[in-house]
């Protein structure tokens, strides 16, 4: 119903068009282009994720995991060499993942503001 407000960003995967798709399901037309403003400003692509990972290589290992929140383990990638590359390595081969768990949440949060804004 809404393909065209989704289908321009950038990398996207099949699931996570599906995954949109079925949030987007109960709303309007205002509701979900409001919906995409949010998440769009939100939303990390995959090969950001893998550029910021592969700067780890360089010696900024954790850039990863602080764009898409986990700033716990940033601080430990960044002090440990990206735990002495092996989770560097493990994480470009897992950007896509992270991309995906970071932009459900992102979609979670733009549905609720969606949401409680209906309400008022």
């Amino acid at each position: 119903m809404y393909q065209d407000l989704i289908s321009h960003f950038n990398g996207m995967s099949p699931e996570e068009f599906h995954f949109l798709e079925q949030i987007m399901n109960e709303m309007d037309e205002k509701q979900a282009r409001t919906f995409v403003m949010f998440y769009g400003g939100k939303r990390k692509s995959p090969q950001d994720i893998l550029l910021f990972t592969l700067i780890g290589f360089i010696g900024a290992a954790g850039i990863q995991r602080f764009v898409v929140g986990q700033i716990g383990m940033g601080i430990l990638y960044f002090f440990t060499g990206g735990l002495c590359l092996i989770g560097t390595i493990v994480d470009i081969i897992n950007h896509k993942t992270l991309a995906f768990d970071y932009n459900k949440e992102a979609a979670y949060e733009a549905a609720q503001l969606v949401k409680s804004d209906r309400r008022n």
